[in-house]
């Protein structure tokens, strides 16, 4: 079975200038997502689809392979990510290179590790669905969170308001780190996957969303007590 790994990394940052490569803990992030798909061992290559000549050289200076830059369109703000991979898995076909498995890593996710890599293609192969995820369970359950209406504050559900929490249903989101996929699956529906999805649940210590330098902060902190 062959496997790619696509490293999605634009050079355009707003939030955080040059954020794939900003240093975190004493290397480029974008290092830690490489580190992991190689070490994985899982994949006949582990690529980089970006539109930058720092961040690409870095990523081969890491690795990882720059065979093409991205086009125009898929470097844009309005890009999306499936429209990304979906180009990758294009321009690999152009030059019959096919895959059957397919690996979707965030520069920013220096939490990803081999390990979570190998159970995630182990879980996607043996329960045979379209995608696999890490996902972290919501801190605060969102069945009791507010809104503004009209310039006043009230309950989204007021059916909720005085559930206990641990008796509310448990609502997990995306870990926003890595998402595995059966290719096939994948471009049948044109990478709009909505269903056929497995998870792998982490805890909160292993996940951070990085916006702005806060974030970026408090996502070392976390990287180093989980790593001592």
């Amino acid at each position: 079975m062959s496997c790619l790994a696509i490293i999605t990394a634009r050079g355009g940052s707003k939030r955080i200038p040059h954020k794939n490569i900003k240093d975190f803990c004493g290397r480029p992030i974008i290092e830690y997502s490489i580190e992991a798909a190689l070490n994985s061992e899982l994949f006949d290559e582990v690529m980089v689809s970006t539109d930058s000549e720092a961040i690409a050289q870095i990523a081969i200076k890491a690795g990882a392979k720059v065979p093409f830059f991205r086009s125009a369109d898929t470097s844009s703000d309005h890009a999306t990510t499936s429209d990304v991979l979906v180009e990758v898995l294009d321009r690999y076909q152009s030059v019959g290179k096919k895959f059957d498995y397919f690996a979707c890593l965030y520069p920013t996710a220096p939490f990803i590790t081999p390990d979570k890599l190998v159970k995630g293609f182990e879980i996607l192969k043996r329960e045979k669905v379209a995608m696999v995820l890490p996902v972290v369970q919501f801190s605060f359950p969102p069945q009791r969170g507010l809104i503004e209406n009209g310039g006043n504050w009230e309950y989204k559900w007021p059916q909720f308001r005085n559930t206990r929490s641990q008796d509310l249903e448990k609502i997990y989101h995306d870990a926003g780190q890595f998402y595995l996929y059966d290719t096939y699956k994948f471009l049948d529906v044109k990478g709009q996957v909505e269903r056929d999805i497995f998870p792998i649940i982490v805890s909160e210590l292993e996940v951070q969303d990085i916006d702005n330098l806060t974030d970026w902060e408090i996502a070392e902190m976390k990287y180093q007590l989980v790593n001592n």
